[in-house]
């Protein structure tokens, strides 16, 4: 799932502070000294700060160890190298600057005194790509926040589940991306007051992939009492597709020793990183990569897996049983889909709406200017519209403060797209000539757990909610496309 490119410079990490750095403050965190770097706003920035352990050779495929501590002051002003990732093009500056020692993240704050409300973001980009870079240049702190960028294993370093992985860990393997995010967590819990931050109060949010993991946390067990709300942006558990059980996900494991030409955990350990790279574009999903599905391999490590330990259930019914939190949740007007004519609409329909498919083919018919053509207006409704809606009326039917929006604005003024929102959030780009407004809102929610009284509550009820769009920010009911009645529930 590809979103924009966000263009930063990424430097090289460093050890030692150097006299050509501009230094900043010094703190104490977990595993010893840091000293961070001053913002042209004055906010101080620690880049590259580690959060558990280099998961290289034997701890391939095991949950994140504690961090290693080190000696002397740690600099934490160049950026850390992202976690190993094919080059998908999109992504080129990351993919060349990865290693598997990764698991690190960035902190933003506008001083190391004071109580602040905490936001953490967990980037996109399919669970196979992307990173933290450039998060934390964002002013989004100068709305009185303390603003970290995680980053976590990614495609098969991070999703993998193999059976000789499962042996070890009692029958569980995979989703070891998820525990990279849930240590980043703890580390938040235990750290964050050395950067005026408060532990209590923590919002996570992500975009694409980033927002399905964090729905995958409002659901982890594992996760609970480690944030206090979630803020979900285009992307919900599986985007539409069947969750994987441990069985499927056991034989996509056998699947890459075989591709791998190896034998055994073993083997996969030792194996290079440039072979599993290569391992993981083979990978093959017969269950959701099947001719004219708008899901395919690229997806992959998109379906969720309940692996048996981050994930013991399914979702829906972990959460079912997870404690109530506020949620504000929404999607782009037309996220993204396949190029009109790549795929039989009529085919698509069937894979996407089965037994329905005739029903739904009337609402696909004709393009439509703010939604684009029937391709991608399908795509979008499968995998993140009604996805969407399906867990807004999940977690408001069982009490939860839920508030959603639709996203109908480019930054060059064209459709709105996947990713569409993000320079708006992070840059501050104006909506309806109000500046910085989705900062506004988003700090707003992250501080109070409530919205404006513009915005109303969703309720399954009242299915309310606000449009961001030329005009501004405009309140009232969320157009749910009809065809969505004919998927299954979350």
């Amino acid at each position: 799932m590809r979103i924009p490119a966000r263009a930063f410079p990424l430097g090289v990490a460093t050890l030692l502070l150097t006299a050509a750095a501009a230094p900043g403050a010094r703190t104490t965190v977990t595993g010893g000294a840091v000293r961070g770097s001053v913002a042209a706003d004055g906010a101080q920035v620690f880049r590259g700060i580690p959060y558990a352990a280099p998961p290289l050779d034997r701890l391939r495929w095991r949950a994140p160890q504690p961090v290693r501590p080190w000696r002397g002051e740690r600099a934490a002003i160049e950026g850390a190298p992202a976690c190993l990732q094919n080059d998908y093009g999109w992504n080129r500056g990351d993919a060349t600057h990865a290693s598997e020692d990764c698991l690190t993240l960035d902190v933003r704050t506008p001083g190391l005194t004071g109580k602040r409300p905490v936001m953490v973001w967990i980037h996109g980009g399919s669970n196979r790509a992307g990173s933290a870079r450039g998060t934390v240049e964002s002013r989004i702190t100068q709305q009185g926040v303390v603003l970290v960028a995680i980053q976590y294993r990614l495609g098969i370093f991070g999703f993998l589940a193999h059976r000789g992985a499962a042996a070890e860990a009692k029958g569980h393997a995979g989703n070891y991306g998820l525990m990279d995010q849930i240590a980043a967590l703890r580390w938040v819990r235990a750290n964050i007051a050395a950067f005026g931050g408060d532990p209590g109060n923590v919002t996570i949010f992500g975009e694409s992939a980033g927002s399905q993991d964090v729905s995958l946390l409002l659901a982890a067990p594992a996760a609970r009492g480690l944030f206090a709300r979630a803020i979900l942006q285009s992307g919900t558990p599986g985007f539409g597709m069947p969750f994987r059980p441990l069985g499927q996900a056991l034989a996509l494991g056998d699947q890459a020793e075989r591709l791998a030409g190896v034998r055994g955990i073993a083997g996969l350990r030792a194996a290079s990183a440039a072979t599993l790279l290569a391992t993981d574009r083979k990978l093959h999903d017969p269950v959701i990569a099947r001719p004219d599905s708008v899901w395919n391999d690229d997806m992959v490590w998109l379906r969720t897996q309940i692996d048996g330990a981050v994930l013991p259930r399914s979702p829906r019914a972990l959460l079912l049983a997870a404690p109530r939190r506020p949620v504000l949740l929404g999607t782009s007007i037309a996220e993204f889909g396949p190029a009109e004519g790549a795929l039989d609409l009529s085919r698509a329909l069937r894979l996407g709406f089965g037994a329905h498919a005739d029903a739904a083919a009337a609402l696909y018919r004709a393009p439509d200017d703010r939604r684009g053509g029937p391709l991608l207006a399908l795509s979008t409704d499968l995998i993140f519209t009604c996805p969407t809606e399906q867990l807004a009326t999940l977690l408001a039917g069982r009490g939860w403060p839920v508030w959603r929006y639709r996203f109908d604005l480019a930054r060059d003024g064209g459709r709105s797209s996947h990713g569409s929102e993000l320079p708006f959030l992070f840059d501050g780009l104006a909506i309806g000539g109000q500046p910085a407004l989705l900062q506004q809102l988003w700090t707003r929610f992250a501080t109070t757990g409530a919205q404006a009284a513009a915005w109303p509550r969703y309720t399954p009820a009242y299915p309310l909610g606000v449009t961001f769009d030329s005009a501004g920010m405009t309140p009232g009911p969320l157009a749910v496309p009809a065809s969505c009645r004919f998927r299954s529930a979350l």
